[in-house]
């Protein structure tokens, strides 16, 4: 680029939208691993359960939690640490 050239808004919007476009990939293969926090939306997600099924392994302590505000967060270390170790289920004996 010349001293003489100018760069526009145009230009730095899509110069923007370009790297947005090669750093997106980098950004997805980086995994939970990365993320040492994630929030509930993510954690239902990630276990495909309900906001209720959430909500019961906080209120039973199968999983902590942090909550900021209204917000709660989980460590992600907590929930591969979860599926790693599957809790079992407690058996019932039958009448």
């Amino acid at each position: 680029m010349s001293p003489d050239e100018l760069v526009t808004k145009r230009d730095l919007e899509k110069f923007r939208q370009e790297l947005f476009e090669f750093l997106k990939p980098l950004k997805e293969s980086q995994g939970l691993q990365q993320q040492q926090w994630l929030r509930s939306k993510d954690v239902r997600k990630l276990l495909n359960i309900s906001t209720g099924t959430l909500q019961n392994l906080r209120i039973k302590g199968i999983l902590r939690y942090r909550k900021a505000g209204s917000i709660f967060f989980y460590k992600a270390e907590d929930i591969d640490k979860m599926l790693a170790n599957p809790e079992k289920k407690s058996s019932r004996r039958k009448p």
